[in-house]
């Protein structure tokens, strides 16, 4: 694939699902500025081709017109997100058909319109228009200086996150932690086409990367690993109860079960 003209290319460690996902998310987002936009994993890398260029995505997305389209319900309400983009709904966490409730990993007083918004906020600072952003982490605020949790898809946040890990609960303390606010914003938009394949065990996923350049409206066959084209790499993780109440969860590392020849 080093032939290829990348115009976007960013640092990505496959094996963390909320960095897989946020791939995605990102050549969701550049389709939808620039049609036609093709993305393909070249290691350590993800790759787009486009019309465009990494800073003009972000800085877009991070001035994107973003609405709670439920106005009663702050915490699951589908989101839209629009101008300067064609616009696109995200409600996958809705979709119990497909297993999607499972990936949902947010849930009693967490509000996914602030914590999107809050993500959303924070990648508009310079730092995140580089190749790195998925590597950047931050304490993230809201427009009120209230401190925001992430909703937990970076697979750096599950280690340690539960308390029989670290002697006590961060959660319950209100600890200030780090987040990566361009993972979690990006992966909640990938995951709206990019879903992974359920198995037969309950919480657990497998996705499958691949090496050639694919549109935003095949990367979902991709994903579920029904494009077998010399490359890919399938990856299995679990979508882990990271409290003791069953109720949070986190997206935990994955591990590479198959590699394509």
């Amino acid at each position: 694939m080093s032939q290829l003209h990348a115009s976007i290319r960013v640092d990505v460690d496959v094996a963390n699902p909320g960095q897989f996902f946020a791939c995605c998310g990102l050549l969701e987002l550049a389709d939808r500025l620039w049609p036609g936009a093709e993305g393909w994993f070249e290691s350590p890398h993800f790759c787009v081709t486009c019309a465009g260029s990494l800073r003009m995505l972000i800085e877009r997305a991070g001035e994107a017109t973003l609405n709670q389209v439920d106005p009663s319900d702050p915490m699951s309400s589908p989101i839209e997100i629009s101008d300067p983009f064609r616009p696109i709904r995200l409600d996958w966490w809705r979709d119990d058909q497909s297993g999607s409730k499972d990936l949902k990993v947010w849930a009693g007083s967490m509000e996914g319109v602030r914590i999107t918004r809050a993500m959303q906020r924070a990648i508009r600072e310079e730092r995140y228009r580089t190749g790195a952003l998925f590597n950047i982490g931050t304490v993230v605020y809201d427009e009120s200086g209230k401190k925001v949790e992430p909703f937990y898809f970076d697979a750096r946040r599950a280690i340690n996150a539960h308390s029989r890990d670290v002697g006590f609960s961060p959660n319950d303390l209100q600890l200030t932690t780090t987040a990566f606010p361009a993972v979690e914003f990006f992966c909640l938009i990938g995951l709206q086409r990019a879903r992974p394949k359920a198995t037969n065990e309950r919480r657990v996923f497998e996705y499958s990367s691949w090496a050639h350049p694919l549109s935003a409206e095949l990367i979902s066959v991709a994903v579920a690993g029904h494009l077998p084209y010399r490359g890919f790499r399938t990856y299995r993780f679990e979508s882990w109860f990271r409290t003791g109440q069953r109720k949070h969860k986190s997206f935990r590392p994955a591990i590479r079960i198959t590699q394509g020849d």
